[in-house]
């Protein structure tokens, strides 16, 4: 018997081989056949533009050439899709690349590069129109420079070895290849990515294997069998080491630290054994294959990338008490492999129910271990809160990404559930969560009607609605001393 993990071996020749390529639909003047373009975006509400209708792409196989220092690059993305209407041509989100050919099931197919809104659209026109449900293929050939200007905002993040990191959100997953750049749009993945003698790969997945070439260069091979919006691309080419290790359960850990820096930073990753132990007996089985935690001086910040969290080297540092203050940080983005990434908002006004999640319980876990108070820092949050709705909007309708509202306001809005349903309720109500919507996109409304159904109280919709979307605060359950400060 062939085991899931040998299909997968050859990274996307097996996966290509496992989805049948069709033969192009009959002519375009079958009856009821009417071709049209798909549109240039979704209509997500912060970013309009942002992804493509049309068509949904089912596995993504990358294969990136990278060659550190000069930041150069070649690559090749393969995208095995289905159509979603009867489709005279459609797009793809692009920035900054050189296109070389475009190609559908084998077959040349027309293109253009126009600039969109944040970045540019890759439009490209089939020989044949596509019908409805039809399943095909698409293989873009393109290279560019890793420090190129953009259109829009990059992803890339170098650090000081010459290598470079991935930190795609919200919306820069089309600066290392043309895609559907939006959350809705979850696929499955392969990547073959190069690094020379000195250097390291990594990318979202398990490492399959690594092929060496004639030129000093090493090909590693990733698959992904689980779907990941593009949002939490991970890939990388670094001086790095890997480290292993396996969670109390058996899961397999590896991460990424900076090469010679093992003695400071094996320590800290072997926190994360613990950590999914704890996220685990609150959020039920961990829901990938495989995690681990890739440290980098080239990035700043910490990023949720699925299955391997992104970290700068800055984050782990003891505080002003000599705590290990960073492990908060590490629950936040691990606590995020289930909210945000397993359930994944269906736009990016949805964004509360990521961050939410991460910062309460990095905040319970910071309490936990008497670092901190999380009822003052959620006093605090009440008390600015209403001005930051004003400006911003609520947390359940922000004006834009990466503000109070979805971060610290989404944690309030679960606190004050939990105010006022009890422990075991929330508990609950924020367990099935994740196990309900496994791989899946959802909205608030779905989160508001699933606490109803836990709980079977009807009155926590009309509860809901006034904290995620409401002008004002709402009286904090429990505290009515508690007020609006700013």
């Amino acid at each position: 018997m062939t085991s899931r993990r040998s299909a997968l071996r050859f990274g996307g020749a097996a996966v290509a081989a496992a989805i049948a390529v069709p033969v192009l639909g009959p002519p375009a003047a079958a009856a009821g056949f009417e071709p049209e373009p798909g549109s240039d975006g979704v209509g997500d509400p912060l970013f309009p533009t942002l992804g493509n209708g049309g068509y949904q792409v089912v596995h993504y196989d990358l294969t990136f050439d990278f060659t550190p220092v000069t930041y150069d690059f070649s690559a090749v993305v393969k995208m095995n899709a289905k159509a979603t209407q009867d489709l005279s041509a459609f797009n793809l989100d692009t920035d900054g690349h050189t296109i070389e050919s475009v190609t559908i099931a084998g077959r040349d197919a027309g293109w253009a590069l126009s600039a969109g809104s944040s970045g540019q659209e890759l439009t490209v026109t089939p020989g044949r129109p596509l019908h409805t449900g039809q399943p095909f293929t698409i293989e873009i050939r393109y290279r560019g420079n890793g420090k190129a200007p953009r259109l829009g905002l990059t992803g890339w993040n170098f650090g000081a070895d010459g290598g470079f990191a991935s930190a795609a959100q919200s919306s820069r997953a089309d600066t290392f290849l043309p895609c559907n750049d939006t959350p809705s749009d979850k696929a499955t993945w392969t990547f073959h990515i190069s690094a020379p003698q000195g250097f390291v790969a990594t990318a979202n997945g398990e490492l399959l294997q690594t092929t060496p070439r004639a030129d000093g260069f090493t090909v590693w091979h990733f698959a992904l069998r689980e779907r990941m919006p593009t949002e939490l691309l991970g890939i990388a080419v670094v001086k790095g080491t890997y480290l292993y290790g396996t969670s109390h359960r058996g899961l397999p850990l590896r991460h990424i630290v900076p090469q010679g820096q093992e003695d400071t930073y094996g320590p800290i990753v072997a926190r994360t054994a613990d950590h999914l132990a704890w996220t685990e007996a609150r959020f039920g089985r961990y829901p990938y294959s495989v995690y681990g935690l890739h440290i980098y001086d080239g990035y700043g910040d910490a990023l949720e990338n699925q299955t391997l969290s992104l970290f700068g080297t800055n984050w782990f540092k003891p505080n002003a008490e000599g705590r290990p203050g960073y492990e908060t940080t590490m629950i936040h983005e691990l606590v995020h492999q289930w909210y945000g990434d397993s359930v994944t908002p269906a736009d990016w006004q949805q964004a509360w129910l990521n961050e939410g999640p991460a910062v309460y319980y990095a905040g319970v876990y910071g309490e936990e271990r008497g670092w901190s108070v999380f009822a003052d820092k959620m006093r605090t949050t009440y008390g600015k809160l209403d001005a930051i709705r004003a400006e911003d909007g609520p947390p359940g309708l922000p004006k834009a990404l990466g503000g109070t509202n979805i971060y610290d306001g989404g944690a309030l809005v679960l606190y004050a559930l939990r105010r006022q349903t009890g422990d075991r309720r929330f508990d609950r109500v924020m367990r099935l969560w994740p196990e309900r919507f496994k791989d899946r996109n959802v909205t608030s409304e779905d989160f508001i009607r699933h606490t109803v159904d836990v709980t079977g109280d009807r009155s926590l919709d009309p509860f809901l609605r006034d904290w995620l979307f409401g002008a004002v605060n709402p009286p904090m359950p429990g505290h009515p001393d508690w007020k609006a400060t700013a």
